[in-house]
């Protein structure tokens, strides 16, 4: 059995697709866990980009299984979108399978999304995955086994919740609401297009790990975007740590062997909410400019920051990980010096766990150490052991500050771009 578990390991956005990519060469099958088309990978091949969402990044391998779990949202419009993109460019989308308990994105989701930020400030992709997890667990929304199953309850339910859904549209925002007929004709279509993908999934993960296959678990976002164990309430609605893969996927946690945490070289973020390391200055500017930082699914400007290992240690210990990956290492390569934060400072005292108050982690200054830089373009090497004598002492430093030991190291977006340490486990 080798199953394991792909987490963000810091605010999302730390290459997870590329080395999900990169994994799933020699997996079964890969499963997304959580999350929504707010979340985006991008995956280099050869001279090609792949920009996925929804779909699991091993759907460019054909013999690879690709499972959406449970736990995913899913808007029925943009994975269709997806597909036909795929194809369009020679993909095989057969080995697609999406969960029949999965939640569907409604459009009155997407809308209210966006009205509800305006107020809340919160930084939402105004994709509607906030209001989708709450009709969720509210218990009246809406799943892909209710759309291909017993119509007329269906177009019941559906007059129903449209109606309800378009007082508040109209009531509080005073904006137009749905026509339920259109609504239901437009989903119905959706649903039978896709219907031929749809399985009960838990079984087919399930049935993988029991037959000794390699089965990977990829989630989207990262660990501080946690709902519980994020910088609350700038998080996203989901689980997007290592417990989540569990519930997401519907496979009891003895069934996973490995934690991989993915985690930039430096620490970047998306949207509102405190950022200790945040550069504000050239530096920061460098870093955008030099590791392309801009959101694949919304495009907007990332903030960054020096590499954050509170941040790391907090991950490690919220979600178990057994091994790290440090990804973009070859943006660090013009920096004469480097930062490491190693501790926050609050009103004079010295703190090294992650403060779970959000008032506090707004207020904490980074203590830093300084590592001196190589100053070497790392972009073409492919063995740990070619690396430069500082950048090897660099990633040292990080595996000893974390307890984590390293198991890749990307130097560029491609694939041909990774340095494996250990893979023993795939």
């Amino acid at each position: 059995m080798s199953a394991i578990v792909l987490v963000g390991a810091q605010w999302g956005d730390e290459g997870k697709g590329k080395i999900t990519d990169y994994l799933s060469a020699r997996a079964d099958c890969v499963v997304r866990y959580q999350g929504g088309s707010n979340a985006g990978h991008t995956v280099a091949v050869h001279n090609e980009k792949f920009m996925l969402h929804l779909i699991p990044s091993g759907i460019l391998y054909p013999e690879t299984l690709c499972i959406v779990g449970n736990g995913v949202v899913v808007d029925m419009e943009k994975v269709l979108a997806e597909l036909q993109g795929l194809q369009q460019r020679g993909i095989d989308t057969s080995n697609l399978r999406i969960s029949l308990r999965a939640p569907v994105v409604m459009p009155y989701h997407k809308k209210i999304d966006a009205l509800e930020d305006r107020s809340s400030n919160i930084g939402t992709t105004k994709k509607g995955i906030g209001p989708t997890y709450a009709d969720k667990i509210n218990r009246i929304g809406f799943r892909f086994c209710d759309l291909v199953g017993d119509r007329e309850y269906f177009a019941t339910r559906l007059k129903t919740m449209v109606e309800y859904k378009n007082r508040i549209i109209q009531e509080i925002y005073h904006e137009e609401g749905f026509d339920y007929k259109e609504l239901m004709d437009q989903l119905l279509s959706q649903a039978d297009q896709l219907k031929k993908y749809l399985a009960d999934t838990s079984y087919l993960v399930y049935s993988a790990i029991r037959d000794g296959k390699r089965v990977i678990f990829e989630g989207a976002q990262g660990t501080l975007l946690d709902i519980d164990h994020g910088t609350y309430p700038y998080v996203t609605s989901s689980h997007p740590t290592a417990g989540g893969a569990c519930v997401g996927a519907g496979i009891g946690p003895t069934y996973i062997n490995r934690v991989l945490g993915i985690a930039k070289a430096y620490t970047t973020r998306v949207g509102e909410g405190p950022f200790p390391t945040e550069l504000f200055d050239e530096t920061g500017q460098q870093l955008l400019k030099r590791g392309a930082e801009f959101g694949v699914t919304t495009g907007r400007q990332r903030r960054c920051g020096w590499l954050d290992t509170v941040i790391l240690r907090y991950a490690e210990r919220i979600n178990g990980l057994t091994d790290i990956a440090i990804t973009k290492l070859d943006v660090l390569d013009t920096f004469k010096t480097i930062k490491v934060c190693v501790a926050y400072r609050y009103k004079g005292t010295l703190i090294h766990e992650f403060p779970e108050d959000i008032k506090i982690l707004k207020e904490c200054e980074p203590e830093y150490i300084e590592l001196p830089g190589w100053q070497e373009d790392i972009t073409g090497i492919t063995r740990y052991e070619d690396l430069p004598l500082k950048a090897r002492a660099y990633l040292a430093k990080i595996e000893e500050i974390t307890g984590v030991k390293q198991s890749i190291i990307a130097v560029g977006p491609k694939r041909s771009q990774t340095i494996v340490r250990d893979l023993m486990y795939m």
